[in-house]
């Protein structure tokens, strides 16, 4: 249970709490004029936070009939006070407030989601970012479930930016994460996790199945007109943390780049770097 869902409940619980405390206080001391009933509006709010619009509406209606019955039921108020436009008036204040605060609760809640969504993801690319994907592969390793970690790193990306332009340059990693992400298997996790760098998880069990895989997804990259080379380590084969799989799946992509002689288009260039 998350602590979101904890927190709702516990406001719907303390709400309902609310209800039953001031409805026996109003039963027992309201006199004309005391307004004992005006607590109701704590638990509506707390229930409209709860749950929404909805619930707070029916909070308010549900405050209502606790109000009328403890005005029924209590001798220091004539019971004709119920049916009168006061009555009403409560009514429709009850239950606006319910909808008014569930409202803005709810859109708090959507917005709330939605900056998470956000924080999660690469905006170029739609991808999840570099934090969605630590916590995707902690995730397998809490599971202890055999996987693989492919780190790919896209050819001479600063060539193409210079040559062809920025925009080109953006628009062809767009193209690579739409068909990584279309070439995975629907529990295989894919992210964009730098400028040019694109790491998967995957639910293979050896390092041989990882390096087929690999070699797949650069042949998918490049009937899009794209290059890209990708390095693997497997759990627990390889590592048994993130940091030993990310630096075996590291070693692996930089040996290739340097046998291909792609680092950035020149193998000097790579040297350099390493």
């Amino acid at each position: 249970m998350t602590a979101a869902v904890l927190m709702r409940r516990l406001l719907a619980l303390t709400a309902l709490g609310v209800f039953v405390t001031v409805f026996v206080a109003d039963a027992l001391w309201e006199r004309p004029g005391l307004g004992i009933a005006h607590f109701f509006y704590l638990g509506i709010a707390l229930l409209a936070l709860s749950a929404g619009p909805w619930t707070g509406a029916l909070g308010g209606l549900a405050a209502t009939g606790l109000y009328a019955i403890a005005t029924v039921i209590t001798p220091r108020v004539p019971s004709q006070e119920v049916l009168t436009s006061a009555t009403a008036i409560r009514a429709v204040t009850f239950i606006s407030i319910g909808t008014l605060v569930g409202w803005y609760a709810a859109r708090h809640r959507r917005l709330v989601l939605e900056l998470e969504v956000l924080a999660q993801r690469d905006m170029l690319t739609g991808l999840p970012n570099t934090r969605a994907f630590e916590s995707a592969i902690t995730r397998r390793l809490e599971a202890g479930k055999p996987f693989a970690l492919l780190l790919g790193d896209i050819d001479a990306l600063m060539q193409v930016n210079h040559e062809q332009g920025r925009a080109h340059a953006n628009d062809l990693l767009r193209e690579i994460a739409d068909r990584l992400a279309s070439s995975l298997a629907p529990e295989d996790e894919v992210a964009r996790v730098g400028g040019d760098e694109f790491a998967v998880l995957t639910s293979t069990s050896t390092s041989d199945q990882a390096a087929h895989l690999a070699g797949r997804l650069e042949r998918v990259v490049q009937e899009e007109g794209g290059a890209i080379t990708f390095g693997w380590s497997s759990f627990p084969q390889d590592g048994e943390n993130a940091l030993s799989l990310y630096r075996a799946a590291d070693e692996r992509l930089y040996a290739r780049k340097l046998v291909r002689g792609r680092r950035h288009g020149t193998v000097e260039t790579l040297r350099a770097v390493r």
